[in-house]
């Protein structure tokens, strides 16, 4: 991607996004311009940016007293009801959990919504988040909206990949790929906002330079804890008996609610996941930078006692744990889980 100008960067800042400089700019001349799109597509992993960068836009959009042309004021009510996902003419449409279904119904829904005058902003937006979640009736009961598109309807739809939707879909939408930092720049972004260099350097890492994540992180010091508490736990169980395995299984999968343990066990297989791959880039001699900067001497001394096609395997079944998650039984999928580590002298 080409430099841009610097008020480029200057109008991103305004915006308070991190990267995607060339993203907001375009947004915020299709705006100036008067030429906004029916529909948008944000696409990118999880934690990039996909859903902030959606909610700038809408409130550029329908700020009333923006600072310039396509700069949201950030301060209005209509502009502090709309972070909050919380607007009269903001319509938002998810599945439940994440890994969840959007069905048919909630589009329908939808569209009934759209269908209204817009109660007291310029115009109606609808925010279809990860609408890959979409089951196909879903998909194509969206399409009519996009067919005849309403002038006062502004879609904004996210989705971790384009391909992951109808063609037909994608075809009617402004497609925005949106991308991870360089982790230095991320590092450097994050040191800008007051944080210590060493603190901003094992973030970008962690992050995999996706700056949602990175803040996220950031502001919520518990989900830095709890990664550090997933990790020690897998170095510790790689190290364990069967039984001490087991016996982890059952603390992990009994007395809770599934929905809850569900949400438990995806987040810390992420965090396993992570670990391998790293274990993966050491084995086979990558100089890709690690994920868990902070934990490269356990990557190292794990990667010593495995070969490529071992630390692969352990990738690809954790991929493959994670995938059914919101489907196996949780107990069965964790011990197989657990019975197929290497163990660590």
């Amino acid at each position: 991607m080409p430099s841009l100008p610097l008020c480029a960067t200057i109008i991103a800042m305004s915006w308070d996004i991190l990267g995607h400089e060339w993203a907001v700019d375009m947004l915020r001349q299709h705006i100036a311009g008067g030429q906004l799109r029916h529909a948008y597509l944000f696409t990118g992993p999880k934690g990039v940016g996909r859903r902030t960068m959606a909610l700038r836009f809408a409130q550029a959009i329908n700020c009333p007293k923006p600072k310039s042309p396509g700069v949201p004021c950030r301060e209005c009510r209509i502009c502090k009801q709309i972070e909050a996902m919380q607007q009269a003419d903001l319509s938002v449409v998810q599945a439940e959990i994440e890994g969840g279904v959007i069905k048919v119904g909630s589009v329908r829904e939808l569209r009934h919504a759209l269908s209204l005058t817009p109660y007291e902003a310029p115009y109606r937006i609808a925010l279809l988040l990860r609408f890959e979640e979409a089951n196909d009736n879903a998909q194509n009961a969206l399409l009519k909206t996009l067919e005849e598109p309403n002038p006062r309807v502004v879609l904004l739809l996210t989705a971790d990949m384009a391909e992951h939707l109808l063609p037909t879909i994608e075809s009617r939408c402004e497609v925005l790929r949106l991308r991870p930092m360089p982790l230095e720049e991320l590092a450097k972004a994050l040191e800008e906002r007051g944080t210590a260099a060493d603190e901003a350097r094992t973030l970008a890492h962690i992050s995999g330079g996706k700056p949602g994540t990175a803040l996220r992180l950031l502001a919520e010091p518990q989900l830095q804890e709890g990664r550090r508490v997933w990790l020690d736990k897998l170095l510790e169980l790689m190290q364990a008996t069967r039984r001490a395995r087991f016996a982890f299984t059952g603390q992990k999968t009994r007395g809770q609610e599934r929905g809850d343990v569900k949400e438990d066990l995806r987040e810390g297989l992420t965090h396993w996941l992570s670990f391998w791959r790293d274990v993966l880039l050491v084995a086979s001699g990558s100089d890709a930078p690690l994920t868990n900067l902070d934990y490269a001497e356990d990557i190292q001394r794990a990667a010593k006692g495995m070969d490529v096609e071992a630390s692969s395997k352990q990738v690809k079944t954790h991929q493959k744990a994670l995938s059914r998650i919101y489907t196996a039984n949780l107990r069965l999928l964790l011990e197989a889980l657990l019975l197929g580590f290497p163990k660590q002298r």
